[in-house]
């Protein structure tokens, strides 16, 4: 058993996922920073001074922060946005690494060195 962990942990694609998960959790953090310190200040200066993070509504004893509903929301709609970007120029260099002219086959191979031939006989 603990051989079979080990060989599954060893595979690329487990090393490509945890990877890939810590860079999301980074990107994530990236990403909350900008809207939470850059973009919402703007948007509230633009929309009257408004500090969304304050925008609540009082319902009995709960308090319904829907100010921080609005930045998880403006958060997800830039990391979607982002990964929809780099998904898109991966497919654009994947579709320029397929275009690889075919190999020769056996007849232009043959009639290439006849050629050759013929040229070096011909400069003689």
């Amino acid at each position: 058993m603990w051989n079979d962990f080990k060989d599954f942990v060893a595979r690329g694609n487990v090393l490509d996922l945890a990877v890939a998960v810590i860079l999301g959790l980074a990107f994530g953090a990236i990403v909350t920073s900008l809207v939470n310190d850059i973009i919402m200040p703007v948007i509230g200066v633009i929309l009257g001074g408004i500090d969304f993070t304050a925008l609540a509504i009082q319902v009995g004893a709960a308090t319904i922060t829907y100010g921080n509903f609005i930045q998880a929301v403006i958060n997800f709609l830039i990391i979607a946005f982002v990964i929809f970007l780099i998904v898109q120029t991966a497919e654009r260099m994947q579709k320029e690494e397929a275009v690889v002219p075919p190999e020769p086959t056996t007849t232009e191979k043959l009639l290439t060195e006849i050629r050759d031939l013929l040229r070096a006989d011909v400069r003689r």
